[in-house]
């Protein structure tokens, strides 16, 4: 304890300066929606989603500090607290909630309503947070020295390093534009191709690329290690087992194939795709359940003496001082909070869940967010197994209902409800207590940081409805746009324990897979992602983690410069990913209207125009990280 009595914030505790204010209210409120949206479609497309924190804080930073001339770096802060949420609840929707419209298009349920999702991300967001907010004395500022949370270092960092905040929005709002024009070139007036793609008719494997500046900033965020895990996922699946499947039983039908139709005739009207889609996704998707159990299983240890050292923690833990830095919301507050969320998931006739489901929701929602909130901090929230999380209470869901007897469409829905709730409240409660670390190291007021929070979670929790439907609309689920992977397998998971009709074989091949690979220490769920995706998608991934293994391996550049350019670059690629995601919505409205801009009849560049344009995206990066030019 003493030396966390001598740690002293950056901002005094007896110092006020703003920290919620009007402005960071709306910017905050702001960029929660547009980076909901924008990690929303990029998990959608990629299976994956990136931390809002940083970019958040170094936009703040630009408008506070350089537009409207304030020093305010506790405005900054709350702004990013804000906006962080955002992301996090896109995340954890996901992942879950679009399985909902598959089976709605499968004509075995009614659509989602606005109102049912919208009230789904809203429980299990406020959930996250109140779920936290007793921890936060035991967490941040007991365990201070211990636990480290690296994003919400990271972020401090920046926010402390405040007088380059102009140059670094800059390169934000720089990849934003770019990507705009980039994704509006492929996809807009579609005068470039979005696959450059090769295939090989004779061996029947099929590489290619797609051409998107946000998949080229994925590859570079993740780095070299992860992006190669992907692709080499995706380089067994095409030009392994596809040609396999091809050379073994071109003249067979097998399951889940339309009847009659051959591996042969499959082959012939949509390439390597068709088989890859019918056959080699379901053994990606074993793999990608397999990984999530072993992650999970792997931390139990971890999980369990995180509960516990919580726990203790928390007796007589809460926060006695009456200094600003001291103040949480009350505790009546939240238990009040907690238990309206909870009454609200069983009663609403438009939350599928029943008092059961309600019960699960209790029991794992507070297991699941002490766990979140406590191993963010050791292991970062990229570290964080929220997906293995959600398909242990899926699982453990589905099982229970249908142990009830409900076996129907109104379990697994039920099922998947549940689920949605909980990975939420997973991924909002880590994301509050990297946001809450951050505030500590500076000298936030926690109170208002965590009404902040609920504010992120408001209103992105409003927006993400419309976002989903919207996509949905444009270009349905499933499909080459929007392949939802992380959804597409909950749908499959609580189907297989409900007793669809699963082709077990192929998802037993993934599993297998899976556990060759933990025994071999290879990181499965990249892997198995990879294997999930089509090769296009992971090759441009591939390309972003080729372009920063060769900035970090240069020879004579010294550690510090290479930082700071690793770090501009970053900034720049998450500029790109929020830009093409926006892009990507505004796309979908106009596909909704009707509206079609797309001029290939008239120009079309073809593959080389790809591949031209892919060159340019790099040299885009390089020009904003590699070759910026630094203020003197």
């Amino acid at each position: 304890m003493n030396e966390n009595k001598e740690f002293k914030p950056y901002i005094p505790a007896d110092k006020i300066t703003p920290e919620f204010t009007v402005t960071s209210i709306i910017m905050g409120i702001i960029l929660a929606v547009v980076f909901g949206a924008a990690n929303a479609y990029l998990g959608l497309r990629v299976g994956m989603t990136v931390s809002a924190s940083i970019p958040a804080a170094v936009i703040s930073m630009g408008v506070i500090r350089v537009i409207m001339k304030k020093n305010s770096i506790l405005e900054s802060n709350m702004v990013q607290t804000i906006g962080s949420a955002g992301e996090s609840l896109a995340a954890g929707a996901i992942f879950t909630m679009p399985a909902l419209f598959l089976w709605a298009e499968e004509g075995l349920c009614d659509m989602p309503s606005l109102v049912e999702i919208t009230l789904i991300a809203l429980c299990g967001g406020i959930l996250g947070v109140l779920f936290m907010v007793p921890l936060r004395n035991a967490l941040i500022v007991k365990e201070h020295a211990t636990l480290l949370y690296p994003e919400g270092t990271a972020c401090a960092e920046v926010l402390l390093a405040g007088e380059e905040g102009g140059s670094n929005a800059a390169t934000v709002f720089s990849g934003m534009g770019l990507a705009a024009v980039f994704k509006f070139l492929v996809d807009g007036i579609k005068v470039i191709p979005a696959d450059v793609a090769a295939a090989f008719k004779s061996f029947k494997g099929e590489i290619g690329m797609e051409v998107y500046p946000a998949l080229l900033g994925v590859g570079y965020i993740v780095g070299p290690q992860i992006a190669s895990y992907m692709f080499v996922g995706s380089l067994v699946g095409w030009m392994v087992i596809i040609p396999l499947i091809c050379l073994f039983g071109p003249d067979i039908w097998m399951y889940p194939a339309e009847e009659g139709v051959t591996i042969a005739q499959l082959y012939a009207r949509g390439g390597a795709a068709s088989i890859w889609s019918t056959y080699v996704k379901y053994i990606g998707a074993g793999a990608i359940a397999t990984g999530g159990i072993i992650s999970l299983i792997k931390s139990l240890p971890l999980i369990v003496t995180t509960f516990r050292d919580s726990m203790k923690s928390m007796k007589g833990g809460k926060s006695t001082g009456s200094a600003r830095t001291d103040q949480d919301l009350p505790m009546g507050i939240i238990l009040i909070g907690i238990v309206a969320m909870i009454f609200i998931i069983w009663i609403v006739p438009a939350i599928p869940v029943n008092l059961l489901g309600a019960a699960i929701i209790v029991v794992f929602g507070f297991f699941f967010a002490t766990v979140s909130s406590r191993m963010v901090g050791l292991i970062g929230s990229s570290n964080n197994p929220v997906s293995g999380m959600a398909i242990a209470t899926l699982l453990i869901a589905t099982f229970a209902i249908k142990a009830t007897g409900d076996t129907g469409i109104t379990g697994m829905t039920g099922a998947i409800a549940i689920g949605s709730v909980i990975c939420i409240v997973a991924a909002i409660a880590g994301d509050t207590s990297q946001d809450l670390k951050t505030g500590y190291l500076l000298g936030a007021t926690p109170k208002k940081q965590q009404i902040g929070e609920l504010i992120g979670v408001i209103a992105s929790g409003l927006a993400i409805g419309g976002v989903l439907y919207l996509l949905n609309a444009a270009w349905g689920y499933g499909g080459a746009e929007v392949p939802a992977p992380q959804a597409g397998l909950m749908k499959m998971i609580v189907e297989g324990i409900m007793g669809g009709n699963l082709p077990w074989t192929l998802v037993f091949v993934g599993v297998f897979l899976a556990i060759g690979l933990e025994i071999l220490r290879i990181p499965v769920m990249p892997f198995a992602i990879g294997l999930y995706l089509p090769i296009y998608l992971n090759a441009t991934i591939m390309i972003g983690g080729v372009v920063r293994m060769l900035m970090d391996r240069r020879k004579n550049v010294d550690a510090k410069t290479k930082e700071e350019q690793a770090t501009d670059g970053t900034l720049y690629c998450a500029g790109m990913i929020a830009g093409e995601g926006l892009v990507g919505i505004l796309l979908a409205l106009l596909a909704v209207g009707g509206l079609d801009l797309s001029l290939a009849d008239k120009l079309n560049l073809g593959n080389i125009g790809g591949v031209i344009l892919m060159v340019v995206m790099i040299l885009c990066l390089l020009k904003f990280s590699l070759w910026k030019k630094k203020k003197a």
